[in-house]
C-alpha cells in the first residue's frame, strides 16, 4: 500500500514540476499583479474572505481560472479578470502561484457568486471615478495616531505631502472628510483596524471594481504608498470655508463684455473645436477637429473636470478640481480667457442657462468643498448667490456635513438648473426666473447621486446614484422623481448614451465602475417597458468611466480605464447597436497610438461634430508621452494619432456642438 502511495505522489510531483518548469514564471508574476490586492503579493491573502494561492497545485489553479473563463464558474470580480487571460497566461499565472511556498491556508471557496464587490473590497476602497487636486487644507503640523507599537507619526513635511496626494488622487471618490461616496469610507475607525500593510496592498495593486492600481501603474512610488497607508490612519483635517469674500478675492474680468468682439473674428469651424483636458498640466488644449491641429493651450485650474458650452455656442466654461473656473471666448481671433473665479477649494461641475430668453445670462458651479453651489453672471462670472447644500440624508434623515455638488444640467423645460447633491441623495431644481427670490425645489432621490445626462427627448434627466446602484429618473417638466431603477454595481455613465435597441426601442445606457455590465434602460414613456432595464450587456470588465454613441452611428463605445488589468485598461469595447447579441469587439487603442511605455489608460470616447469620428485619450503620466487616437466610426479603423509635447495627461474631451446641444 505504501508503495502505491509513494508512486502516486511521485507522479503528482513530476507533473507539478514539469508544469511549473514549462511555464514562464516572470510573465506569470507580471500577469498576477492584478490578483495581489485580494490574494496577496506572496499568494497569502490578507483576509480570510479570499483563499491563499501560494503552493496550490498548478493544475488546480489553472482549472479554476479556466472555469471562470468559460462561465462554468461565475463571479463579478473573477470572471472578467479570467476572461482577459489567454491559455498561456493561465498556465503562467497558475505556475507562478504554485511555485510559492505554502502559507497558512484559508479554506478554498467551492464556487458560488459574490454579489457586486466582495466584503474585503467593501472595507477598503472600491471604484475611483476620477482623480484630482483640490487645495491642501488644514494647518500643517506633526500628526500622529495610535499608541505604543502601533503609533503612527508624520512630520510636517510628510503630512503636507500626504494631504496633497489625497486631494489629487483620492478625495473625489472618498470625500474630503473621508466619509465615502463613490468610494468606501476611509475614516480611522475602519483604516486603523485594517492596518498599514493591508492598505498598502490595495493602494498599490488596485481592484477590478474600479480602484486604480496606483503603484503598479507608476503613478505612486512605494514610499508614497506607505505614506498614504499611514496617513489614512490619522484623523482627516477639516478644510476652511470659502464664502463671497474669498470668491471676490479671486474674481477677475480680464476683458469686459463691452470690449469683446461683436462677431466671430477667426476662421475656425467652432462647432468642431474639441476642448481637451490636460489634467496634470492645469491646462486645456483647444484642437481643431477638422485639421487635428492645436489652436491654443490655455492655463486653467488643476485637472479640469468638464468643459461646458454656453447656449449661444460662443463661450466655453471649464472648471478645475481646485474650483477655478475659466470663461473662454471662442469668437476672439485667438480664443482666450476673458474672466475667471475660484468658487471653493474643490469642485466638479459648471453649467449655463439654456432656457429660451435666458441664454448665456447665468452660470452655476457646484463645489465639493465647501458643499455649496454658486450662481454667477454668465458673461463675467460675478458671484451673485451662494446656496449651501448641507442637510439631512434621504434615508435616515441624519445631518451630513459634506453633501457635495456633483452633476449639474440646464433644464430645457423651465428656467432652472438641476443640481445633484451627492451624499444626501437630493436633486435641487434652482429656478432663476425671479432671481431675487430664488426658488429651490428639492426632490428626494437616492444616496450618492453623481453624474448623468438627458435621455433623447431632453425632458428626463437620468442621474446615477452610484453607490446605491441605481439610476434616478427626474422629470424636468413636471418637476418630480419618476422612478429609481436598479442597475449594476456603481453606475458611472458620464452623460450616458442614447440609441435604438432593435428589440426594445429607445434606450439610455450606463456602464459601471463595479462590474463589467452595461445597463440599457427603455425611455419610451408610451411603452410598458418604460424605465426598466431591458437588456444587460457584458463588457470587458469593471472600471468603466464613460460610454458614448452618436445619432449617426451604429456603434456603442465603452472604456475601462480604471481596470487594473492593462489588457483591459489599454483597450475599449465596441458594440454594434444593430446587433447587440453579437457581443463586443476589443479595439487596442493604446497599441494603435504607437506609445510603448507607461500605463496608457484609454479614456472617454468623444465624437466629432459630424459623428463619423470617435476620439480617445491615451492617458499617460505627466512625464510620459500621451496621445489622442482618432478612429473612423464606420470602419472602426485607425484614422489619425495626435501627438504633441503640449499634450500632457489628456483625459476628457468636449466637442463644442455636441456639448452645446447635449448630443450623446
Amino acid at each position: 500500500m505504501s508503495k502505491i502511495i509513494i508512486a502516486v505522489l511521485s507522479v503528482g510531483i513530476l507533473f507539478i514540476t514539469s508544469t511549473v518548469r514549462s511555464a514562464d514564471m516572470e510573465a506569470g508574476q507580471q500577469r498576477a499583479t492584478s490578483c495581489f490586492s485580494c490574494h496577496g503579493t506572496d499568494g497569502v491573502s490578507l483576509s480570510p474572505n479570499y483563499p491563499n494561492l501560494a503552493g496550490q497545485s498548478a493544475e488546480y489553479l489553472a482549472k479554476q481560472l479556466n472555469a471562470f473563463r468559460t462561465g462554468n464558474r461565475n463571479d463579478p470580480i473573477m470572471s472578467p479578470m479570467a476572461k482577459s487571460l489567454n491559455d498561456q497566461d493561465v498556465e503562467n499565472v497558475a505556475a507562478f502561484f504554485a511555485s510559492l511556498g505554502k502559507g497558512p491556508q484559508a479554506p478554498l471557496t467551492s464556487g458560488g457568486e459574490r454579489e457586486e464587490i466582495t466584503a474585503v473590497a467593501e472595507k477598503i476602497v472600491a471604484a475611483v471615478e476620477a482623480m484630482y487636486q483640490g487645495a491642501p487644507s488644514g494647518v500643517p503640523a506633526t500628526v500622529s495616531a495610535g499608541s505604543g507599537e502601533n503609533a503612527i507619526t508624520l512630520s510636517v513635511e510628510d503630512s503636507s505631502r500626504a494631504r496633497n496626494i489625497y486631494f489629487q488622487r483620492c478625495a473625489g471618490c472618498h470625500g474630503v472628510l473621508r466619509k465615502g461616496a463613490t468610494g468606501k469610507p476611509l475614516t480611522i475607525d475602519i483604516t486603523q483596524k485594517l492596518g498599514t500593510k493591508y492598505l498598502e496592498t490595495f493602494i498599490k495593486y488596485g481592484s477590478p471594481a474600479g480602484m486604480p492600481n496606483w503603484g503598479t501603474s507608476g503613478l505612486l512610488n512605494d514610499q508614497d504608498i506607505t505614506l498614504m497607508a499611514k496617513y489614512l490612519q490619522i484623523e482627516a483635517p477639516t478644510p476652511p470655508e470659502w464664502g463671497l469674500k474669498e470668491m471676490k478675492g479671486t474674481w477677475s474680468v480680464r476683458i469686459p463684455p463691452e470690449k469683446r468682439p461683436t462677431s466671430k473674428q477667426n476662421d475656425y469651424n467652432i462647432e468642431n473645436i474639441v476642448s481637451v483636458t490636460l489634467r496634470d498640466a492645469g491646462q486645456i488644449a483647444l484642437i481643431d477637429g477638422d485639421s487635428k491641429k492645436f489652436i491654443s493651450v490655455i492655463e486653467t485650474g488643476y485637472a479640469v473636470h468638464i468643459s461646458r458650452m454656453s447656449a449661444s455656442g460662443r463661450y466655453l466654461y471649464v472648471i478645475g478640481r481646485d474650483a477655478r473656473i475659466n470663461l473662454i471666448d471662442l469668437w476672439m481671433k485667438n480664443p482666450e480667457t476673458v474672466a475667471e473665479i475660484k468658487i471653493g477649494l474643490e469642485a466638479r461641475s459648471v453649467e449655463t442657462s439654456k432656457y429660451k430668453g435666458y441664454e448665456d445670462k447665468y452660470a452655476i458651479a457646484g463645489a465639493y468643498w465647501p458643499p455649496q453651489f454658486v450662481v454667477m453672471n454668465g458673461d463675467t462670472l460675478q458671484p451673485l448667490k451662494i446656496v449651501s447644500t448641507r442637510g439631512q440624508t434621504v434615508d435616515t434623515l441624519e445631518y451630513h456635513p459634506e453633501p457635495r455638488v456633483a452633476a449639474i444640467v440646464a433644464s430645457h423645460e423651465h428656467p432652472e438648473f438641476i443640481v445633484n447633491v451627492k451624499e444626501t441623495g437630493k436633486v435641487k431644481l434652482v429656478d432663476y426666473s425671479d432671481f431675487n427670490n430664488l426658488k429651490v425645489t428639492t426632490i428626494d432621490a437616492a444616496l450618492f447621486l453623481h453624474d448623468g445626462g438627458w435621455e433623447s427627448s431632453h425632458r428626463y434627466f437620468m442621474s446615477a446614484a452610484n453607490k446605491s446602484n441605481q439610476i434616478a429618473v427626474i422629470d424636468s417638466k413636471d418637476r418630480r422623481l419618476v422612478k429609481l431603477i436598479d442597475v449594476g454595481a456603481i453606475p458611472h455613465p458620464g452623460r450616458g448614451a442614447n440609441f435604438i435597441d432593435p428589440s426594445n426601442g429607445p434606450v439610455w445606457a450606463t456602464s459601471h465602475l463595479g462590474d463589467p455590465t452595461i445597463s440599457l434602460i427603455n425611455t419610451d414613456v408610451k411603452s410598458e417597458k418604460a424605465w426598466k432595464v431591458v437588456r444587460t450587456l457584458n463588457g470587458q470588465g469593471g472600471g468603466s468611466l464613460f460610454l458614448k454613441t452618436h445619432p449617426k452611428s451604429r456603434n456603442l463605445w465603452v472604456d475601462t480605464p480604471l481596470n487594473p488589468d492593462p489588457n483591459i485598461s489599454q483597450s475599449v469595447a465596441v458594440f454594434d447597436i444593430k446587433n447587440l447579441d453579437k457581443g463586443f469587439e476589443r479595439i487596442p487603442i493604446a497599441e494603435w497610438s504607437g506609445i510603448t511605455d507607461g500605463p496608457r489608460r484609454v479614456v472617454q470616447p468623444e465624437y466629432n461634430r459630424a459623428g463619423d469620428e470617435v476620439w480617445f485619450s491615451v492617458w499617460n503620466g505627466k512625464d510620459q508621452v500621451s496621445a489622442i487616437v482618432v478612429i473612423d466610426d464606420k470602419t472602426r479603423q485607425l484614422k489619425h494619432v495626435i501627438k504633441d509635447e503640449r499634450l500632457v495627461t489628456p483625459t476628457g474631451k468636449f466637442t463644442v456642438y455636441n456639448t452645446q446641444h447635449d448630443i450623446y
